[in-house]
């Protein structure tokens, strides 16, 4: 395993400590390895430009949906929800 030094202002220490105390990581080096974690998981669930481009394109020419905005929105949360994307 490789070892990397980060340096950190006082506040980000303090919160990473507290973490620690609260025993929500077992060392800083934990609670490091959890935030990358959870940013590769982030990142692999975001759109490329071209599938945006592509999904814009797709909506465009399926035409106007029967669905009413509130619906819409609906889907779109239970979406975000299924994917740990919100807190609701």
């Amino acid at each position: 395993m490789a070892t990397m030094t980060v340096s950190l202002p006082d506040p980000m220490k303090d919160w990473i400590e507290a973490r620690i105390k609260q025993s929500e990581y077992a060392s800083a080096s934990d609670y490091v390895r959890d935030l990358v974690r959870r940013d590769r998981a982030r990142r692999e669930q975001e759109l490329t430009l071209e599938e945006l481009r592509r999904r814009l394109a797709a909506s465009r020419e399926s035409g106007v949906s029967d669905r009413t905005v509130d619906e819409i929105f609906a889907e779109a949360r239970e979406i975000a929800r299924a994917r740990g994307l919100t807190d609701e």
